[in-house]
Parts: C-alpha cells; structure tokens; sequence
C-alpha cells in the first residue's frame, strides 16, 4: 500500500466506514432476522431511489413489527404499504408491499423462514448463491449483489466482494480497481465497511471529493 493510499483508506473509513445494514439499525449476525432484515434492506436499496429513503423504510418496517419472514406474510398489504410511505419509500411503495409479502412466503415455504438453509444449499458457491437469492422476488441481481456485499462479514465464503459498484468508488479515489488489490488495503473485519464506504463513492461525486479532501489535509 502506498502512502497515498493509506491516507485515503483512513480518511475514507474515518468519515464513512459503515455498512448500510448499520445505518438501518441492523446488528448483522448470522442468525435469522438479522439476515431477514438485511434481505429487505436490500430488495428496498435496489430500487432506482435513494439509499437514504431506503435505508429509512427498512427501519419503519422493523418498527412496525415486520422483523421476520412470518410477520412480514402475516401484515396485510396495507400495513406494509403504510409502514413504506412512513419510511418515505412512496414512489414504489405498492409494488415492493407486494413483493416482500410474496418474498417472505417463498422464504417460509421454501427455507422455513430461514436465510442460512439458503445459504447451505448454495454450499459454499457464491455464485449459486447469487442464483438462490434473485429467487426472492424484487431482489433480482442489484439486489443479490448489495446483500452479498453486505453480509460476506458473517458468510465469510461470500468474502471478498468487490463488486462493480465498489470498483466505481475506488476509481473516484484512485484506488486500486482490481478487486484482489483492493480487497488487501483493509484487514478482514475492514472489508464490509470499506466497501461500504466505497459504494457511497460511487454514488455521491461530492464524498468523494470530500474523502480526497481529507486523506491530503
């Protein structure tokens, strides 16, 4: 790692070093509601709109009770509607009501409810992973890539993920942008932030600039 690098790496991870699931109050283990909340965080993130709004409908649909799989097959559609337009997830609120009902019956009938017998099913294969999530209906491949972006820190097979989007980022502040360089600036538990980090890059020019800014302060 060059000096540059190093300076941008700290400021990058001092200013924006947090995953999206973090930001929607979710404490990622690998259990079942924590990774049941990540899944619709990112079927709501892979929407053309922004993450804010998406971040903040995932938090409404915790909060009104749609933590799990049941209770989210269990809420009528208004309830879920409601719970989105509350998040200010209004442009595609009837839609992804739907999905996430339809969503959470496929999970209970097909995993019981139960992200990790998904996982065990793909057997260690990131790509047949990728597969068995765009499954879920609303997910599709923008979805599958932000979960598995987010969740390689405690499905360590998925690790690293460096994605397009990340490489995007990196580019904006000249980092490497091959993802075997990349991935070796941080240390393991680094990763799911940085790339984080990066992302938010990718998608604001102006923190970018911000990052850059700082690492030559």
């Amino acid at each position: 790692m060059t000096k540059n690098e190093k300076r941008t790496v700290h400021a990058l991870l001092d200013a924006y070093g947090r995953t999206y699931a973090e930001d929607a109050g979710i404490r990622l283990r690998n259990t079942p509601q924590p990774l049941y909340r990540l899944l619709v965080l990112s079927c709501l993130l892979s929407a053309p709109i922004r993450a804010s709004a998406a971040v903040t409908a995932a938090r409404a649909l915790a909060d009104a009770g749609m933590r799990d799989p049941r209770r989210m097959a269990e809420a009528t559609w208004q309830q879920r509607v409601d719970a989105l337009g509350e998040g200010g997830y209004r442009r595609y609120d009837e839609g992804t009501a739907t999905q996430l009902g339809e969503g959470a019956r496929l999970l209970l009938d097909t995993y019981g409810g139960d992200l990790r017998e998904l996982r065990r099913e793909a057997d260690g294969d990131v790509g047949r992973l990728g597969e068995l999530l765009q499954q879920v209906p609303g997910l599709g491949p923008v979805g599958a890539t932000i979960f598995l972006r987010e969740v390689q820190g405690v499905w360590p097979e998925a690790a690293p993920y460096i994605d397009a989007k990340v490489v995007q980022g990196a580019g904006r502040l000249d980092l490497p942008k091959d993802p075997s360089r990349l991935a070796r600036l941080v240390s393991e538990p680094q990763l799911t932030p940085f790339t984080a980090a990066l992302v938010r890059c990718a998608l604001d020019k102006g923190v970018a600039a911000e990052v850059r800014e700082h690492a030559h302060a």
